[in-house]
């Protein structure tokens, strides 16, 4: 998935002050030294991890190799590691005295599509690539790991590394959560994730609110009567019933959605029939609804429901079988997170610091870390840069777009988000930065 859009680059930070939740023995900036020079140090090695997962991606659900991979590396560092969480998943534990609990969360699989980037390092499968970063997030995990191990005498409480799987199928967080995330392991007072883009390296976007939208795919069955192609009149074909609908169903969004409300509405497959001259009897259409807030995400439902029954009567034919195929929320980072987080990095970091207000809009993707923040873990979702500067400006000048996420062409440059997403991540908790306190 995408992460934050580029208009996010134009808003200063807020600088908004709070008090740590443990005590730290030395300032940010010597801590941040310190993690510098071990990042240099382990950089080569991190940069052979990461393509070695880039070139075997695996798909979710099957992340086998990439989990054992993780589980080793966090087991080597000292944590206590628990492997096939909800499947693949794998959950590493470290407890450095008494303070908060602190999720951290990177995803494992990859997109079933063929690389197209020419790397020396390209996947070695037929139909599956790391296109939108998963690899580089994992990469990231265990330099967090590694960080907060080199820092331990800087910080105080317990991590708790989350590898997810399923990611991409929206499916991976619940299985973790359904297998006991919360309940077989310390529950986090707050909790933090983050995903690579294709905006410059450096970069760390922190919204406020709402940061992805809710995601909901149906599969709609049409049933008509088959019959040969030269007697139309002995069918009810479910082409025509699936056709009308698919460009019926657009006024939902075009006259029924408030024009100012965020709502996307999307036929992603028509599949139906085998040769040209046989008319079906099932036509089937894969649905997918984007929207920020329930109102809006039960319009789209109800008016994409109600054109599916009002087009099979059209045609005299039975009512259309309409099932759920899955979905997840909307990501909601939480106020205070947002904002410590935001006050301690802008110093240590830089100008790549971008503050995201409430105010602005949430980007159109969607993320299943929305399962953990609804089972009542305060969280912050970070948007990472991941590419080079000079490739952005390259590209620009020849006029060719910069590769997004799920392209066959995305190629981040992993040193560049490795870094960043560590600084962030270690930083954050290192400095204390905290949720509002519960009522």
């Amino acid at each position: 998935m995408r992460t934050f859009l580029a208009a996010g680059l134009g808003l200063l930070a807020l600088a908004a002050a709070s008090a740590p939740l443990h005590a730290q023995t030395t300032d940010p900036a010597a801590a941040k030294a310190r993690l510098d020079a071990m990042l240099d140090k382990e950089m080569p090695g991190l940069i052979a991890t990461y393509q070695d997962l880039h070139a075997h991606p695996e798909l979710a659900m099957q992340e086998v190799r990439t989990a054992a991979i993780l589980a080793a590396r966090l087991k080597k560092l000292g944590y206590t590691v628990t492997e096939k969480v909800g499947g693949t998943g794998v959950v590493a534990v470290l407890r450095n005295g008494d303070g908060p609990t602190v999720l951290v969360r990177a995803d494992m699989d990859a997109l079933p599509m063929a690389e197209k980037t020419g790397l020396p390092f390209s996947s070695k499968a037929p139909n599956a690539m790391h296109a939108c970063g998963h690899d580089v997030h994992v990469t990231w995990l265990i330099a967090v790991a590694q960080g907060l191990v080199t820092l331990k005498d800087q910080w105080q409480g317990t991590v708790v590394l989350m590898g997810q799987p399923a990611e991409e199928a929206l499916g991976g967080a619940k299985a973790m959560l359904d297998d006991g995330l919360l309940t077989r392991f310390p529950r986090p007072d707050y909790g933090l994730a983050a995903h690579v883009s294709n905006l410059p390296t450096g970069s760390v976007f922190i919204k406020e609110g709402a940061s992805s939208s809710a995601s909901d795919s149906y599969a709609i069955t049409f049933h008509g009567r088959g019959a040969h192609g030269s007697m139309p009149s002995e069918s009810i074909d479910p082409v025509v019933m699936g056709a009308r609908f698919v460009t019926d169903v657009q006024t939902v969004i075009s006259r029924e959605r408030e024009a100012g409300t965020f709502g996307v509405l999307t036929v992603g497959a028509f599949q139906a029939g085998t040769v040209p001259n046989i008319i079906p009897d099932e036509a089937l259409v894969k649905v997918n609804l984007r929207s920020n807030d329930e109102s809006t995400r039960n319009l789209l439902k109800d008016g994409m429901t109600r054109t599916a029954k009002a087009v099979a009567a059209m045609s005299r034919a039975g009512e259309p079988t309409i099932a759920y195929m899955g979905g997840t929320g909307a990501v909601i980072n939480e106020a205070a997170l947002a904002r410590s987080t935001s006050a301690l990095l802008k110093p240590l970091l830089g100008p790549g610091v971008v503050f995201i207000p409430a105010s602005v809009p949430p980007m159109s993707g969607s993320e299943d870390w929305s399962e953990v923040v609804n089972a009542g873990v305060p969280s912050l979702y970070l948007g990472i840069g991941g590419y080079d500067p000079k490739v952005i400006a390259g590209l620009k000048a020849v006029g060719k777009p910069v590769p997004v996420n799920h392209s066959p062409l995305f190629a981040p440059d992993a040193e560049g988000a490795i870094r960043t997403a560590t600084q962030a991540i270690v930083l954050s908790i290192v400095g204390g930065v905290r949720p509002a306190p519960k009522p």
